[in-house]
């Protein structure tokens, strides 16, 4: 039996650890490939805490880098190798791996994106070939070089008899607009997507200050809490939420500096609580105002990403989306937790095809482009 084997490395913003994926995408379409394992390994605390200051510009930044790119790239490859495990195959089996890094930087406006990484050592110590650097094409045509999975988005969760959403909540969360499919119309002219502005980055972090725990389990103390509208209003008044499309933003952005400044704004105190309801507030409306202003006629929303766990901000979605049917990529047969390393496997496999994989529509490149680097195995 022909097998296309292929995996997927993801650490997003929310820098809570690496997932990695891998599938057999024999079957055509892409919809129907197969997940045969996964793993997710923590990230140490103390890479993250270098990861976070990373963020901006710092003494010896340049060296520092260079090690945290070696101690990702070793992540990387364990993870490989534990979904290898889990999968039953061997690394030699794998085609490649498309291998995402972690963004630090991301200027598009300035033509520039960074994301560390070091795909030879991937390669090295996975023993399989590895697809990266996949934004900076994008960027080199004008694009934002993010978000990047729409194009994976449209080939694994649109239809042809429903318009449908995906929103990805990470620590940024961004919507891809799926509307039925058309023949006449590839998914190049009718895909949208962009990111919202603050996933998880903004109620991780305030937790972690004052909870000491990286993120709010399940939401439980966002619910002990009450969305304070004076204060959502000084953030929803960002100009970020009202920039049309194709727009895509970061840590670069929203950070703790940027919430700090507008509760200092707001001129009062707020209960820690009644920030971080407001913060999954914030979070939830950022994205329907996204859906309802950019994704007219949508009746089906799915999460995925860390964010889909919680409970408190999927019922805020719900509430701000009704009458639309909100629930998760796994009603479609993809964990929440899978769907971004599965799409830079699908990634991996484009770009090994000559295929472009960025939907300009989406980035606002000139056109499309076949993304990333190779590293043979």
């Amino acid at each position: 039996m022909r097998r296309e084997i292929y995996a997927g490395v993801m650490s997003g913003t929310s820098l809570d650890g690496v997932d990695a994926v891998v599938a057999d995408f024999a079957a055509e379409p892409a919809s129907r490939c197969r997940v045969l394992g996964v793993a997710h390994l923590p990230m140490a605390d103390p890479l993250r805490a270098e990861l976070m200051v990373l963020q901006a510009s710092g003494p010896d930044e340049l060296a520092r880098a260079a090690r945290a790119s070696l101690a990702l790239a070793d992540l990387y490859a364990e993870a490989l190798a534990a979904a290898c495990g889990d999968a039953g195959v061997a690394a030699a089996d794998v085609i490649a791996a498309g291998v995402h890094g972690q963004t630090v930087r991301h200027r598009p406006d300035l033509g520039w994106t960074i994301q560390l990484n070091d795909p030879a050592r991937v390669a090295e110590r996975a023993g399989m070939a590895v697809v990266a650097d996949f934004r900076r094409r994008d960027v080199a045509a004008g694009g934002q070089g993010a978000p990047l999975v729409p194009a994976f988005h449209a080939a694994m969760f649109g239809a042809a008899d429903e318009h449908r959403v995906v929103v990805n909540i990470g620590g940024i969360a961004n919507v891809t607009d799926l509307p039925p499919r058309d023949a006449a119309r590839p998914p190049a002219d009718a895909v949208r997507g962009f990111d919202t502005g603050p996933g998880n980055v903004l109620s991780d972090l305030w937790h972690a200050r004052h909870r000491g725990i990286r993120y709010d389990a399940d939401g439980a103390w966002a619910r002990s809490g009450h969305t304070d509208a004076a204060l959502l209003a000084r953030l929803l008044a960002e100009p970020y939420f009202s920039l049309p499309p194709p727009k895509s933003t970061g840590r670069d952005l929203f950070d703790a500096a940027w919430l700090d400044a507008r509760l200092a704004a707001l001129g009062r105190a707020v209960e820690p609580a009644d920030v971080q309801a407001t913060l999954v507030a914030l979070t939830a409306r950022g994205i329907a105002d996204a859906v309802r202003g950019h994704c007219a006629g949508a009746t089906m929303v799915l999460a995925c990403g860390g964010g889909a766990r919680n409970s408190a901000l999927m019922a805020a979605l719900a509430r701000e989306l009704a009458p639309r049917t909100v629930a998760t990529t796994a009603a479609l047969g993809v964990a929440v937790d899978h769907v971004e390393a599965l799409a830079f496997a699908w990634l991996a496999r484009e770009t090994l095809a000559g295929r472009p994989g960025n939907l300009p529509a989406v980035t606002g490149a000139r056109g499309p482009r076949v993304l990333g680097a190779i590293t043979p195995r």
